[in-house]
């Protein structure tokens, strides 16, 4: 009867090791106890030292710790827009002159306010307004020292009277024409 009993208890013994060895089934699944977690103690070095909870002592390996996250940082889906230097008072704006051109029955065709080119993300210019046609470009600075630089830049393709710079460099102007928009201009100001 000892020899049939004996297989019967081996069973037993390895179901009873099996259980405390491992933990119980729902080890995953932390209640309340383990899920509070206990700060980390700082060891003679100054470092951490792990702390121990129920998982860790029973031998079976814990779920890493997660850091909580904050809010996610919404980024606008536009870039803020530029701020330009102002233009001087007195001082005529680009659309004043390209107005000015047309009334005088100059050609100014497709005007474009390109003004965002003055900025840093543009051509970095320091302009206070820019506005393109297909006849003349017309940048208006904020002071007479940037409009002057600018010209001297763009010398022989380029006109400047105070603030306001006429470039011709992707205009298809005849030259001679350039006098009568000079002349427009210089009249303005």
């Amino acid at each position: 009867m000892i020899h049939r009993s004996l297989p019967a208890v081996a069973v037993l013994a390895v179901a009873v090791a099996l259980t405390a060895g491992c933990g119980s089934d729902d080890a995953g699944q932390p209640d309340a106890a383990s899920s509070v977690s206990a700060p980390a103690a700082t060891g003679p070095s100054g470092g951490a030292t792990p702390s121990t909870d129920q998982s860790s002592a029973s031998g079976a390996p814990s779920a890493p710790a997660v850091a909580p996250r904050g809010p996610t940082e919404r980024r606008p889906a536009s870039p803020p827009p530029v701020v330009l230097p102002k233009r001087s008072a007195g001082a005529p704006g680009a659309k004043q002159v390209v107005e000015a051109f047309k009334a005088a029955g100059l050609k100014v065709p497709h005007p474009k306010d390109r003004s965002v080119d003055c900025g840093p993300d543009g051509l970095g210019l320091g302009c206070s307004e820019l506005i393109a046609t297909d006849a003349v470009t017309v940048y208006v600075f904020p002071d007479e020292i940037s409009a002057g630089d600018i010209a001297e830049t763009w010398s022989g393709q380029s006109y400047r009277r105070g603030t306001v710079v006429l470039n011709y460099l992707e205009a298809k102007t005849p030259a001679g024409d350039r006098t009568r928009y000079e002349k427009v201009l210089a009249n303005l100001g």
